[in-house]
Order: C-alpha cells, then structure tokens, then sequence
C-alpha cells in the first residue's frame, strides 16, 4: 500500500486502504455480496440469520443474530455487541456516526444526556436485536452492512482508536500484528468456523493463511516488486509512467477496474477567500482536467460535478465551461480578496502529491500567495478532518462510495450536521441549510421511487452552483499482481476494493 490504512479499528476507519483490509476481519449483522461488478452492492445477511424485518411505516428494524459464534479470541459474540459498536461510534468521533444519527437516541447519547442508546434493544439469551429508527431511512439497510456497525466484543475502549491493540475479529481473518504506519499482518481467524457453522454462507472464507501488508511510497518500486514476484500485490494503479508498460508486457496479470468515485479539490466555505461563491466559481473555471488526466495516465474520467457515472441520480451537465483563466481571473477582481495568503493541502502519495503541486500553481497564476502543504498519506484524512488543525483553506480531496446510493456522496461531506470536530469528511465546512434540509427529505424516500433520482441530480446541481468544491474526475482502477496469484479468481469489489478473501495461489 502506498498509505497505510487511517484507523485499524472498524468504527473509525475511513479510508480506501482501511476498508480494503477491515472488509474481511470485521463483520457486520448485514454484508455486501463477495463478488464483482453491479452483483457486489447486494445487500445479504452476515451475522444476522436474514435481512431485517422493517415495520410498514419504515421506522422499525428487527434483526436476529446468529447462536453459538465466537470471536477470534474465544468471546461469545453477543447480541449486545452491536450496541456498543453503534456506542463507540459518538464516542470516539466516527466519520461513520452521521449515518446512525437516525436512530431514536442517538443524539441524546452522543451529547451526554443519555447512558445509552434508547433506539437499540438487544436480548443476548434470543439474539434479539430492535432498531427504532426517528423516521424512515432509504440507506439504512447499507449502512447496517458497513463495519461502522460491526460488533465488537466490550473489551474494546469505548472512546478511543484501537489500532495498536486491534479488537477481536469475526470475519475470515484475523489482525495479528500492527507496526502503525508500517506494516500489519492478517491470519485466518480460527474461530471463524462458528461463523460458517452458524450459517453465515454469504461471508467467504479465506484462501489463504497470512497476508502481510506494508507501506512503500515509492510507486514505481511496487511496480518492480510485482513484475519480479517479490510482493504478490499493489493496491494503487500503476505510476502513469510504468503504466503502458505493464499493459503490455503483463497483460496476463494486470487489468482496468471499474470503480465509482469523485476526485475534487474542497474549499473551506467558512473563512476568507473561499467563503465568496466568486471564488470558488473562479476555482472551477481556471481546472484543466486533461493536465490531471495526465497525472493519472489517462485513467481519469473529467467532471464538474459531485455524483460520478454509475451513481443513481448522476446526470452528466457542466456549469463553468474550461479552462478559462480569463473568466476565472474576472471573478475575482470582482470579489477582490482581501486575504490572498492560502494554504493548499495534500499528501505525500506521489500522485497525489503532484495534483496538490498542479493546484498549488494554479492558485498562485490567479493571484494568490500560496503555500503547499504535504503531510504523510496516512494521517492525512485524520488531519484535514480534524476543525482544530490551523490554515485548513484548500487542497485535495477524493470519495469512493460506500455504499450504492447518491446518499452517500452527499450526506457525510456536505450536510452542516456532518461538520464533526474530529475524523469529519465534510472539508469545505459546507452549510447550505435549505440543501440540507432537501438531503433529510430524500433519505425519507427509496431512490427507486419516481422522479428521486431526478432530485438527486437537482441537489448535485445546486450544490455546485454554489461552487462547494472543485470536481474534477473520476479514477479508473486497477488489479496487477504477482506470477504466483490465481489471477482468475482475485477480482476488485466496487465498495472494498481488493477483496482479500479472493487472493489464492495458483
């Protein structure tokens, strides 16, 4: 990996890399299909015996969990567990709680004015398990099969990152090792057979024993290791100067990926020179995608907007027509800053470091003074996520989807709620109340009900006439691996990337 994962703790990772390795360790009551393409986003039942049963008016879930499964360290996984997993997300600041907010209670619990969650009831002697929802929830089913909602034994600190003492696992592997931000290793969990025995047929197993995952900056040496079969896989694409080669000379290994996300630059709404629309029109006006593109190889989709191709509601339109430095220059003389002095964040991944270098000397050709700022990969979402870190104004951003829903690209990075004070995602500190407002009213609705993907475009649209971030593509992805690897079987998931359940020798 070229960045370690941010969290190696289920209810507060985040990241690409973070939900490659925790897919397979940490089980939820619900899961995604093991399996490639659109087949993938299904919904079925984990630790749970089926899906839920949900009330007619959509407020209330009732799940059963499975009898007689164990944790890799021998714990009863109880039905209890899954509360104190939803707990431990208001506790330590979860980038996921914004999605479990809708539960009766929720908020009381994460202010200090409730000892526990109201909306959950759990009987450990049944398995029981009653989720009473404040009203009803077109994604709530999705986010129930995230490791957000992963049991946890209650050993587990409540209210603090267990990446150095990871909790015990209930999917096929289990964490045996972490050196943060160096390396960790996975080994088959060898109680996970209670899992399999109580019926949980939709979790794969592994197919093989150990993985061991490190940290390599150097994208061009992950390259070599692959082609000379000294790592067996390297979960970002290619470098764009290896790229041609690989796809020649190992075609038999190597291959495009579909992948359903948005890269974007955000803009802090809230502080000087960002909070004028001006601005941050100007912003999208001066980007060239194709000079991005080329930092990518070409596997760069261009776009303007906040939904990517194969989201539901994405409806492809552009509102600022470009590059255009003149028009962008026009709108701010018209705004004229009076603080031009910015800050442009990213990290130090090497592509992602020369799209921060690209935007960093765009801002500086529209006039402002501005200082480029590279942090480590794998602190850098925890940072720019974090409101007491200073100078936050501008820098790169990018969202894989979690989940099948247009939801999803909307709620945790632009609704006012999700402005958090730690692991937030919402980093143009965007607070539109009436789009907010708009947000609550469609998550009330299934988007396959008529005209919702229509208000999904129009709330995309309306977002960036306000010019909440600057968009610009959407990645295509990649699988190479090592001689070793059954190239057949290994595939990429649309939600967790490299499934590692899929990796098996030849």
């Amino acid at each position: 990996m070229t960045s370690f994962p941010d969290y190696v703790d289920p209810q507060l990772s985040y990241t690409v890399e973070g939900w490659e390795v925790l897919w397979n360790v940490y089980t939820p009551l619900l899961t995604y299909r093991h399996a490639a393409g659109k087949e993938g986003t299904e919904v079925v039942p984990a630790l749970a015996e089926d899906l839920p049963e949900i009330s007619d008016d959509g407020t209330t879930y009732k799940l059963k969990l499975r009898p007689n499964m164990k944790y890799s360290d021998g714990t009863p996984i109880k039905a209890s567990d899954f509360t104190y997993a939803i707990q431990r997300l208001f506790k330590a600041n979860s980038g996921g709680s914004v999605f479990f907010t809708v539960i009766e209670g929720a908020d009381d619990y994460a202010e200090g004015r409730a000892d526990t969650i109201r909306g959950i009831t759990t009987d450990d002697e049944t398995g029981d398990i009653t989720i009473q929802l404040t009203s009803p929830n077109g994604t709530f089913e999705n986010v129930l099969a995230l490791m957000f909602a992963a049991p946890v034994p209650p050993s587990t600190p409540l209210d603090k990152d267990a990446t150095n003492d990871p909790p015990a696992a209930s999917g096929p592997f289990m964490i045996t090792s972490v050196d943060a931000p160096r390396t960790l290793t996975l080994e088959r969990n060898p109680n996970f057979g209670t899992v399999k025995d109580a019926g949980a047929d939709e979790v794969a197993d592994a197919n093989v024993d150990r993985i061991v995952i490190t940290e390599n900056k150097n994208n061009s040496a992950q390259v070599t290791d692959i082609e000379q079969n000294r790592v067996d896989f390297m979960a970002d694409p290619p470098a764009s100067d290896r790229l041609q080669e690989v796809k020649t000379r190992y075609g038999d290994r190597f291959r495009f990926e579909e992948s359903i996300n948005t890269y974007y630059f955000f803009m802090n709404t809230q502080k000087p020179p960002f909070n004028d629309v001006r601005v941050r029109q100007a912003v999208n006006y001066a980007i060239d995608p194709e000079a991005l593109n080329r930092i990518f190889g070409g596997r760069l989709h261009p776009t303007q907007q906040i939904l990517p191709p194969g989201m539901p509601g994405y409806q492809e339109y552009t509102l600022y027509p470009g590059p255009d430095l003149e028009k962008a220059k026009q709108l701010i003389a018209e705004a004229n800053p009076a603080d031009r002095d910015i800050t442009v964040w990213t990290d130090d991944e090497p592509d992602r470091k020369r799209i921060g270098e690209y935007y960093h000397d765009l801002l500086t050709q529209l006039g402002f003074n501005a200082t480029l700022k590279v942090i480590a990969g794998d602190v850098y979402w925890a940072t720019i996520g974090n409101q007491s870190t200073p100078d936050l104004d501008t820098g790169f951003a990018d969202w894989f989807q979690d989940f099948p829903h247009p939801d999803d690209f909307f709620r945790p990075l632009l609704h006012g709620s999700s402005i958090l004070p730690t692991n937030g995602n919402n980093f143009s500190r965007a607070d539109i109340p009436e789009l907010s407002a708009k947000m609550d009213e469609l998550l009330t609705k299934q988007i396959t009900d008529e005209g919702v993907e229509d208000e999904y475009a129009a709330l995309d649209r309306a977002y960036m006439e306000q010019a909440v971030w600057a968009p610009y593509g959407n990645e295509q992805f990649t699988t190479f691996l090592s001689e070793r690897m059954d190239f057949d079987k290994s595939y990429h998931h649309l939600l967790f990337h490299q499934d590692f359940t899929s990796f098996a020798l030849k």
